[in-house]
């Protein structure tokens, strides 16, 4: 948008405020997608202030070849995977050290902020679903079917062909239906 540009070139000028406009337009959307890729309001919020930072101080390097929101997007998400990465790491480190003395998390539904957001039983059902997708599985599903992008610019955004796009998609629509049908089994 050429607002954007606008923007950014005040920014790169020295006026921050101009980044502020920029972070009040795109924080209540890359939010929802990555609250729906994590599943915890808290990370999210860590890691879009986090994404956010990283963007500011990378904001020369931004060409305009592509959106700002799919930059910004593209920053957010590695973020995100950063973000999932080293929590398995520390997961694994307290799973092989019992003994440390730290009281485990609450992960039941309601101590989640989010459960105020995820009302109905078969929203519940489809999120826990998606959490037991891969990170590339879970991504796929939310940029389409919640966020109602299109597949260019999901691949671009994602830095993949079109035809990985569609085949991941594919793949996470059937596995998140064999969840939610082996869910309606038990």
């Amino acid at each position: 948008m050429p607002d954007d540009q606008r923007l950014i070139t005040e920014c790169l000028a020295g006026r921050t405020a101009a980044y502020g406009e920029l972070v009040s337009r795109y924080q209540d959307r890359l939010f929802n997608t990555l609250l729906r890729f994590l599943g915890n309001a808290e990370d999210a919020r860590d890691v879009l202030q986090e994404a956010f930072l990283n963007a500011y101080l990378a904001l020369e390097s931004f060409k305009g070849d592509s959106q700002l929101y799919t930059w910004l997007y593209r920053i957010a998400m590695n973020t995100a995977m950063t973000h999932k990465r080293k929590e398995r790491v520390a997961l694994s480190k307290r799973i092989s050290r019992p003994d440390a003395a730290e009281e485990p998390a609450d992960h039941s539904a309601y101590n989640r902020p989010e459960s105020n957001m995820v009302r109905s039983e078969e929203g519940q059902r489809v999120q826990n679903a998606l959490g037991k997708l891969s990170p590339e599985h879970r991504l796929v599903l939310i940029l389409k079917d919640m966020d109602g992008q299109k597949y260019e610019e999901m691949a671009e955004a994602l830095g993949v062909p079109i035809g990985t796009v569609r085949s991941r998609l594919h793949r996470a629509r059937l596995e998140l239906r064999e969840l939610l049908e082996r869910d309606d089994e038990i």
